[in-house]
């Protein structure tokens, strides 16, 4: 294959996987696609990959100033836990009350593109994550310095985090409309999930298996699977 073949398909791959497990902004993006329709959905979905493309950007150039901003991460996940708590908060509010049917903080008048975009941008995770898996692939030799192939790693990471995203837009909407599950009931269920990723990110954090750790220990972040990549 191609040289940027190879780093499209890997920037995909890295990104479509990376955003299947739960997490507050693809569970996020589902709830919105429920309660406001997927366009608004959809636009939430762009605006965090785009916040998620500068984070790899840097990744990509800055990475010695960004480890020494420990304490500008450390703040950042704070806040990421306080938002998510917020979120779980809200979730549980509207399902425990019949008069309301959203999520006061993912459904209000901000531009859901903005929304995205701040939510995304406040999220220190991406840092260690993308900056693991780009140092691998500069080890394999598939990432190569430039301009050209950077751009191609980052519209393979775009699409990737895009089709991601959408796999729990859509399944969000087939999931109501088939099991024509209670409205009420899903904001049970995604408070919940909500609240247990702020508890994950506490343990984290007092474990001292944050963003900060990850930095300096990328493996913990892809997981010894670089050995399968060739």
């Amino acid at each position: 294959m191609p040289q940027p073949g190879k780093i499209l398909m890997w920037g995909f791959i890295i990104s479509f996987l990376g955003s299947l497990p739960l997490g507050t902004l693809n569970i996020a993006a589902m709830q919105i696609g429920i309660t406001d329709g997927i366009s608004p959905a959809l636009w939430f979905s762009a605006g965090s990959l785009t916040a998620e493309i500068i984070y790899v950007r840097i990744s990509l150039v800055a990475m010695d100033w960004v480890r020494k901003q420990e304490k500008l991460l450390k703040a950042l996940e704070w806040l990421t836990v306080v938002i998510v708590l917020a979120l779980a908060a809200s979730s549980f509010w509207a399902a425990a009350h019949p008069s309301v049917d959203k999520n006061v903080i993912l459904s209000n008048s901000m531009h859901r593109g903005l929304l995205g975009f701040t939510m995304s941008l406040i999220n220190p995770v991406q840092i260690p994550f993308w900056f693991g898996w780009s140092t691998v692939l500069f080890t394999k030799n598939i990432l190569k310095p430039g301009i050209w192939n950077y751009n191609t790693y980052i519209l393979g990471i775009g699409i990737g985090t895009f089709a991601g995203n959408c796999v729990f837009i859509f399944g969000g909407r087939l999931l109501v409309d088939r099991l024509n599950a209670s409205q009420h009931m899903l904001n049970w269920i995604i408070g919940g999930v909500f609240l247990f990723t702020a508890l994950i990110q506490l343990y984290r954090i007092f474990r001292k298996k944050d963003a900060i750790h990850q930095l300096e220990h990328p493996e913990d972040v892809t997981g010894g699977l670089e050995k399968n990549i060739h």
